[in-house]
């Protein structure tokens, strides 16, 4: 389909809120938005960060799954404690494919589930001693850990165990970190807030607390922020900063360590990944500790030299030459995989709707191979996520915050993209809907994309989605009145 020109999007917009009660019509209303270049500030043209309509179909997590799926969980070396019933533990274990080198179950716990596995009786008299238990069976069994924090769950915050008290004393007993984390999934609109919980925790509980041994600092030392090794993610960007002559002395949470987090205020640069989910504990470092901290984006050739090049010119001529060296080394490779599937991929539409990073970062790759944007969105995107979405799509661009299920699909059905990139829950009503989709949350199982070697994958898989013979057979919604009773059966 053409791109729509500006009337043509708003009156998208206006159509599909038709079918709602006025009072949910003027919220949702807010939510979405033509993309203005002209527009300063996005907070003038979309409302995001508020508590989604009742009623309605919403894509988000909640704080518990921000703190502990996100931020504290990829933490390999530490045991996360789901502190209540079993079911939050277990639906969010291992699920975003945060890889990690070591042996699980030994010295490394990323995979594995612990719980308190709260029952009614716990509800009614409380469970700060079955967790000072828990404590104490965690540090027999496993003695290799390294710390534990204890991620709180809804009825933590209702009953008011004291986990605080409770992390103290058992900290002191077994003589390691016990980080008590305020995460209940009720706190905040979103997994939004779980992050901002999870980055004072690191801040009050981890930062200061170093054990004492001297740390032999270089000039080229950097941390890697908010990149959580989804497919190696983390790994393929710690390879393009190491060949520029860095030393990444810090790698969270993806991959990370309890030491490396206590080791980060000691360097030099921090560099953000993921803004939303770890900005809030990159600007406490740089106001206490003078550390500066810049975004960066490694999904797409474009993208990574231009990041590599704004990193580079914060170093000396050294690194400046490196990086320069590293760009004209790679830039054959990349030729090769642009000119194999750029001619295959020209032209085609994506719509997307992820969280964190996604919605914004990934837009440069799909450019890189001649792919177009035509609409995307934050599930829990803050104001200052669109300020930054606002220069990255074209003009009159549909915008949408939390978008419903129903606008979701709406939308879809309407504007009619070659491909769909969401996130997990939404994927299996597009692929049945006949449309090619990549689960751009963790990669579908693929990746890594970031990175001069997850751009060849990246590149591999957009193609194989859209080129897979399945989609012949089956036939979106506005192409039925088109086909054979025969085949639309098939579909």
């Amino acid at each position: 389909m053409a791109v729509l020109t500006r009337d043509e999007t708003e009156a998208l917009i206006a159509e599909v809120l038709e079918v709602y009660p006025d009072k949910a019509k003027k919220d949702r209303t807010k939510h979405l938005a033509v993309n203005d270049h002209d527009v300063e500030q996005s907070k003038k043209c979309i409302t995001s960060n508020r508590k989604s309509l009742p009623g309605v179909m919403t894509i988000r997590g909640c704080a518990y799954a921000g703190s502990k799926g996100v931020v504290w969980g990829p933490i390999k070396d530490m045991i996360h404690i789901s502190h209540g019933p079993v079911g939050c533990g277990q639906y969010s274990r291992a699920g975003r494919r945060n890889y990690y080198v070591g042996t699980t179950g030994v010295d490394t716990f990323g995979t594995m589930n612990f719980t308190s596995d709260f029952q009614e009786k716990d509800i009614v008299f409380g469970g700060d001693k079955k967790l000072a238990k828990l404590i104490e069976e965690i540090e027999t069994l496993f003695p290799l850990h390294k710390g534990i924090s204890v991620q709180s769950e809804c009825p933590i915050g209702l009953i008011g165990d004291d986990i605080e008290a409770v992390s103290k004393k058992a900290s002191a007993a077994i003589d390691k970190p016990v980080v008590p984390v305020r995460c209940e999934g009720f706190r905040g609109v979103s997994q939004s807030l779980g992050h901002h919980i999870a980055n004072d925790a690191i801040r009050d509980w981890v930062l200061d607390k170093r054990d004492g041994q001297e740390y032999e600092s270089t000039p080229y030392d950097v941390a890697i922020i908010g990149d959580y090794n989804i497919g190696g993610d983390a790994w393929a960007s710690r390879i393009l900063l190491e060949e520029m002559g860095l030393r990444v002395v810090a790698q969270w949470s993806g991959d990370g360590t309890i030491a490396e987090m206590m080791n980060t205020p000691k360097v030099k640069l921090n560099l953000l990944h993921c803004y939303r989910s770890m900005n809030y504990i990159s600007r406490h470092m740089e106001e206490k500790y003078g550390i500066p901290y810049m975004e960066y984006n490694f999904f797409g050739p474009t993208k990574i030299i231009e990041s590599c090049r704004k990193i580079a010119a914060f170093f000396d001529d050294t690194i400046k030459e490196k990086t320069e060296a590293m760009i004209a080394r790679y830039q054959p490779m990349m030729d090769e995989i642009i000119a194999k599937y750029r001619p295959r991929l020209e032209g085609k539409k994506v719509m997307l709707y992820v969280g964190g990073l996604r919605p914004r970062h990934v837009i440069g790759a799909y450019e890189d191979l001649g792919m177009e944007v035509i609409g995307t969105g934050y599930e829990f995107g803050h104001n200052d996520d669109y300020d930054r979405t606002i220069k990255e799509v074209g003009d009159a661009t549909l915008l949408y915050d939390d978008v419903t299920g129903f606008e979701l699909e709406e939308f879809v059905k309407r504007l009619k993209p070659d491909m769909v990139g969401s996130g997990i829950k939404e994927k299996y009503i597009f692929q049945k809907m006949g449309i090619p989709l990549r689960q751009m949350h963790s990669w579908d199982y693929s990746g890594p994309y970031h990175g001069y070697d997850g751009f060849a994958i990246f590149a591999r898989d957009m193609d194989i989605a859209l080129a897979n013979p399945v989609w012949d057979n089956m036939v979106p919604p506005w192409k039925k009145a088109a086909v054979p009773d025969e085949l639309q059966k098939v579909a």
